[in-house]
Order: structure tokens, then C-alpha cells, then sequence
């Protein structure tokens, strides 16, 4: 698989307590969100 790396621009109140959920709970910021992604492309495509 290629990796594309990508800048956001999210609320840092939101963004920090995302990031700590994350390390609490052993996930990689990064694949949550592109979990996130997938989901909502195969949800839009049925």
C-alpha cells in the first residue's frame, strides 16, 4: 500500500483529546481515520 501523507486543519480541543483516547486505547491515530474513511465510502456506496 502505498501512504499519502496529508495536512488537516481540526480543532486542537478536539484534535488532542482524540489523540489521547487513541494512546489510552493502543489505536494509531492515523488507521482510526482511515477506518473512518473506509467506512463512509462503503456505507455511500450501497
Amino acid at each position: 500500500m502505498v501512504q499519502k501523507n496529508v495536512t488537516l486543519s481540526l480543532d486542537k480541543n478536539t484534535y488532542e483529546e482524540y489523540r489521547n483516547f487513541c494512546k489510552k486505547n493502543a489505536v494509531a491515530l492515523s488507521r482510526s481515520i482511515e477506518v473512518f474513511m473506509e467506512e463512509k465510502i462503503k456505507k455511500e456506496e450501497k
